[in-house]
């Protein structure tokens, strides 16, 4: 009964060890983030790359809250509504005044524009805060979905395609 016990715990170990080392493998380096939020483009006029970067965060809905074209920077915010009307009637339902819910999101982007050997570098990185219906900040992280960053880049890939061909 005791040796049952014991290659119980041990496997029991064993599947809590692999969980953890699954989990770290699949977190991201910050060299695989910095490579997914970085795009090259053949044209050393970083202003122009830089306008098209600023079109692309308006069409998307951001609000551009600076831009220092000296040093290729942008700035932008965007909000999102999360609030779900059955989350908040349920939750002031059970918890009464004291009740919180996702209500918000802030979606903050910074782009970094620069030249280099006849071609022109972005990066971009975005962050999201997620805010609750008493204004604090329940989460903030940074955004590492490289599908995210890739419909951006195609958006900026397309806007560059398009000032190019004077279209």
């Amino acid at each position: 009964m005791r040796n049952l016990f014991l290659v119980s715990v041990a496997a029991l170990a064993l599947v809590g060890c692999s969980q953890t080392s699954d989990k770290i493998s699949l977190e991201k380096s910050q060299m695989q983030i910095r490579e997914f939020q970085t795009r090259s483009y053949d044209t050393a006029d970083a202003k122009a790359v830089m306008k098209t970067v600023l079109d692309v965060l308006q069409d998307d809905g951001y609000i551009v809250k600076n831009a220092v074209p000296d040093l290729g920077l942008l700035t932008a915010t965007k909000e999102d509504d999360l609030e779900e009307s059955g989350e908040a009637f349920w939750k002031t339902f059970w918890m009464g005044h004291h009740a919180t819910w996702k209500k918000h999101a802030i979606i903050e982007a910074s782009c970094n524009v620069s030249s280099h050997n006849n071609q022109s570098k972005v990066r971009a990185n975005f962050v999201v805060k997620v805010m609750d219906n008493k204004g604090g900040t329940v989460e903030v992280k940074q955004i590492d979905d490289q599908a995210f960053y890739q419909k951006f880049f195609s958006k900026v890939d397309k806007g560059i395609f398009l000032n190019k061909e004077k279209l």
